[in-house]
């Protein structure tokens, strides 16, 4: 039956108590060396003038991401290891996917960054400073991050579309977009499209120019 949603459950993991305790307390404790170990990362970025490189400037941005990244899934994780079957509004459920992909989006575009500044660092040590300036560098920086942000807009807007049917159960711990779309009464062949073009577009063409660059560092070093 087509209903007007207002909320998923998501189920979590299917585990007995004493598991789903000692999950808690692992993944707290991942959450917790995640958040200070990128915290850590940030702090003495801005408080050591030396690492104020272009380095440590994209270095500060992935550190941002993966502390964003960890504050978007594994609270709502946890509070289901504690309280499976935990309800979340259809607009939190969009909001958590559309800020899920952003920042996957954005970490990939910016390990892409972070290689080509090594491979121009390495490889052309002369021409660094006039090739990787500071308006380069914030200029790759946001452009990581608006395409990181519109790509996942593009998901958000087409899941919009879609009309759900009950019951409107996640199997999954937090709103991943090919489970949200296992719920929906409509073709969602567009979407599969969609996704698949963004996982060739972000994932295989920065992992080839990932690996270009670092094949160059090497052979630029033997």
């Amino acid at each position: 039956n087509q209903t007007v949603v207002a909320e998923f459950i998501l189920l979590g993991f299917c585990l007995g108590p004493r598991i789903q305790i000692l999950f808690f307390g692992l993944f707290s404790l991942f959450y917790t060396c995640t958040l200070l170990g990128n915290g850590l990362i940030l702090g003495l970025i801005s408080l050591d003038c030396r690492l104020h490189t272009p380095m440590y400037f994209f270095l500060s941005h992935l550190a941002i991401v993966d502390i964003a990244y960890a504050c978007n899934t594994v609270p709502q994780m946890l509070v289901n290891l504690l309280k499976p079957g935990k309800p979340i509004s259809f607009a939190g459920c969009l909001t958590q996917t559309f800020l899920f992909l952003a920042f996957a989006h954005t970490e990939c575009l910016l390990l892409v960054v972070m290689s080509y500044d090594r491979y121009v660092a390495i490889c052309h040590p002369l021409r660094y400073s006039a090739v990787v300036s500071w308006r380069v560098c914030v200029t790759l920086v946001l452009t990581s991050w608006a395409c990181g942000s519109l790509l996942a807009l593009v998901h958000v807007s087409l899941i919009l579309r879609l009309p759900f049917c009950g019951p409107l159960e996640i199997n999954h711990f937090f709103c991943e977009i090919l489970s949200v779309l296992k719920l929906a009464c409509a073709d969602t062949r567009l979407n599969q499209v969609v996704i698949f073009v963004a996982s060739v577009f972000i994932l295989v063409g920065p992992l080839c120019l990932v690996l270009v660059s670092y094949s160059r560092i090497l052979f630029a070093i033997l």
